[in-house]
């Protein structure tokens, strides 16, 4: 079905970036503000009217719609659309990520207070929302990696927002880097698709008359017309040049080390495109990718194995991290493990379900983070923090609601995503035995850490002594006073907090966002509750919900074929859901006991240097490459090569100048002689020619 909805949703915060790149510059920062809340709130309210107004309305089978723009590219067989598309994975992407957007800018607004280039700020931030609109809605793979590299250049953009730090400007240049090494993949994956399928679409579609096959479809096709191990080869390794895309958007290992560095940029940055949206791209892709991966055993199990190990080591480091977001930003990894882990085991709607809790409680903790580090002036080191609770009352009963739902807490959402993803890893028939068992193990570990650095943090920031550094001292993060808060201090008040820090709480426009989110971390989850958990009385809504776009696998034979479904076992569901709630709660009962009234505990260097992964990728592939640039490519072929072929030719000119010049010497006998022995040579070789 078609609709006229869908460019107005994406086009809005695009208008908003253009008005705000060229004319902020000179308005106060409510306007700036006000033009950004409104453009993704105008995409956010007109997503939920399509959402439940035109698409729910529509057969489950047929919760289709479209919206063909024009025809972008079309050359002999290839064709590319300006054309995007809203089924139900799309749609719930398209509902959380306007949702938690529109919070995220109206938070900005109070945590950009005083910032100097406020307005470009705002213009990248909704630019990014352009992208990833794109990315998500596009209906086909060539528009969707248009949005794909869109995100990653906004989030180079605001990552090096503070562009005169050293750190920032590196931050950004190495998630570039480190995400064009995953885009190459993502680039091959799709010329293997048209290759074999002669068409890039995702959908079934008729456009100016002609009938445009998905690439899924044509693809399925192959096993009809071709040697079946030769199939599931090529699309082997179609699968998995794709997942190297998703795993350098998504920071899994090993390409996982740009997202922590990320943290230079603003908090805001951090929640929206670092925890809620533009990571999730890659889980995103891979569910939408579903036929191809759920055809190739191999590829399934590489999925889940790469998942299952990134959750465990990135939980591992963010034990032991002191900078509150570098914590959050290792979680966002290990949670992003846990999303791959769901579809690599065939549970495409669990990891989507866990991508959409995920984005209300870590989008909640990051700006409560943020919230923090204004109460706080600036402070990011957690062993300058405790006994904020007092201070900050709003921030802290926020926060608390994503420490329990990230820790799996019964009845938090969670609780219900995660633990949807052990039961369907331990219970999984796409995974060889015993790798289901050996998985679930290191979700459940993960699980159980999860809870212990959460609690840390929360001990930490919160609870006991106070350890504050007075705003001044050297080292300390300084800001404007400004910063976020009013400038209505005394003068005695100034000078009295030059010498001890005073938190205080956010204003409004920061607090009311991290409300909104703290009731979707605690009833978020009821949409997907297992039908495990009610003894199958109740259906779980978002997976019947998704089942249309998450395509089944084409029949093949013997064991080249992975099931989607899952032997539905509620026992079972029920005892490992209890096993691992108790280990949630362990968990935060023993970070509590660990970490409450004890002195600053000491992690092992070999967790708080993050096992010393950037230094080896330093020593192994950035020192060598670099030190091979130097001396081949810039001593040996730029400068001797490129700068000698160059200078050559100008060396050559300047020579034949010098020559020429040495018959200019004046003297119109001697250009006489010279027309008379040009006349004479010419003469000559008529004279010549003649006599042949």
């Amino acid at each position: 079905m078609k609709t006229e909805l869908l460019a107005p949703i994406i086009f809005m915060p695009l208008i908003g970036a253009a008005i705000l790149g060229i004319w902020g510059k000179h308005w106060s920062e409510k306007l700036i503000g006000a033009i950004a809340c409104s453009t993704v709130g105008i995409s956010t309210v007109l997503s939920f009217y399509l959402v439940f107004a035109k698409l729910l309305v529509l057969p489950a089978d047929g919760r289709l719609l479209t919206q063909h723009l024009f025809t972008w590219i079309k050359a002999g067989s290839f064709r590319a659309d300006f054309a995007f598309m809203v089924d139900p994975l799309s749609a719930v992407m398209l509902l959380f990520v306007t949702f938690v957007a529109f919070w995220i800018h109206v938070f900005a607004t109070g945590y950009m207070h005083g910032e100097d280039g406020y307005y470009r700020f705002f213009a990248y931030l909704n630019l990014f929302m352009f992208m990833m609109l794109t990315l998500i809605l596009a209906d086909n793979f060539l528009l969707m990696f248009v949005g794909w590299e869109g995100v990653g250049l906004c989030s180079y953009l605001l990552i090096g927002y503070y562009f005169l730090k050293d750190s920032a400007n590196d931050a950004a240049k190495k998630a570039f880097i480190v995400n064009r090494i995953g885009d190459a993949g993502f680039v091959l994956g799709v010329m293997l698709i048209f290759l074999h399928a002669g068409t890039i679409s995702f959908i079934d579609k008729t456009v100016d008359g002609a009938s445009v096959d998905s690439s899924f479809a044509r693809l399925g096709k192959l096993f009809l017309n071709a040697d079946p191990l030769w199939v599931v080869g090529t699309m082997t390794a179609i699968a998995l040049l794709l997942f190297v895309g998703a795993i350098g958007k998504s920071a899994q290992i090993p390409l996982f080390v740009w997202l922590p560095d990320a943290m230079a940029g603003p908090t805001p940055v951090s929640a929206l495109i670092h925890a809620a949206t533009m990571v999730t791209a890659g889980v995103y892709m891979v569910a939408r990718c579903s036929p191809i991966y759920t055809k190739s055993p191999t590829a399934m199990f590489v999925v889940a194995v790469v998942g299952g190990a990134t959750a465990l080591l990135a939980a591992t480091i963010a034990i032991a991290q002191w900078d509150i977001k570098k914590v959050l930003a290792y979680s966002t990894v290990s949670q992003l493990g846990y999303m791959f882990l769901a579809c690599g085991a065939g549970g495409f709607s669990a990891g989507i379900f866990h991508v959409f809790t995920h984005s209300f409680f870590k989008a909640l903790l990051f700006l409560g983070a943020g919230s923090i580090i204004i109460g706080m002036h600036h402070e990011q080191d957690l062993r300058f923090m405790g006994g904020l609770k007092k201070y900050m009352p709003k921030t802290f009963w926020t926060v608390a609601m994503g420490w329990l739902a990230i820790s799996g807490v019964p009845l938090f959402s969670g609780f219900f995503s995660k633990d949807d993803i052990l039961y369907r890893t331990f219970s999984s028939s796409s995974l060889p035995s015993p790798w289901g068992a050996v998985l679930w193990v290191a979700g459940v570990a993960t699980a159980g850490l999860t809870a212990i650095y959460m609690t840390r943090l929360v001990v930490l920031a919160f609870f006991g002594d106070e350890r504050y550094r007075p705003h001044h001292e050297e080292g300390a993060h300084e800001v404007k006073a400004a910063h976020g808060h009013e400038e209505s201090e005394a003068t005695e008040d100034r000078a009295a907090y030059a010498h001890r820090l005073i938190p205080r709480e956010s204003p409004a426009n920061m607090w009311i966002p991290l409300v909104v989110l703290a009731v979707l971390s605690v009833a978020g989850g009821w949409i997907g509750i297992s039908e495990g958990l009610t003894g199958g009385r109740i259906p779980n809504a978002f997976e019947h919900f998704l089942e249309p776009a998450i395509a089944k696998p084409v029949a093949i034979s013997g064991e080249l074929t992975v099931s989607a479904e899952h032997a539905e076992s509620h026992t079972l569901e029920l005892a490992l859901t209890g096993l691992s709630a108790i280990i949630g709660i362990g968990g935060i009962l023993i970070g509590w006991s660990w970490f409450k009234g004890r002195p600053l505990w000491q992690p092992p260097s070999l967790l708080e240097n993050k096992y010393w992964v950037d230094e080896v990728y330093n020593r192994l592939f950035v020192e060598p490459i670099k030190s091979i640039s130097t001396e081949f490519f810039w001593k040996v072929f730029d400068v001797k090569i490129i700068d000698g072929a160059v200078n050559g030719a100008a060396w050559l000119v300047s020579g034949m100048g010098d020559v020429l010049r040495l018959i200019q010497v004046g003297f119109t006998r001697v250009y006489a002689a010279l027309i008379l022995a040009g006349a004479l040579v010419v003469i000559g070789y008529f004279l010549i020619g003649l006599n042949r």
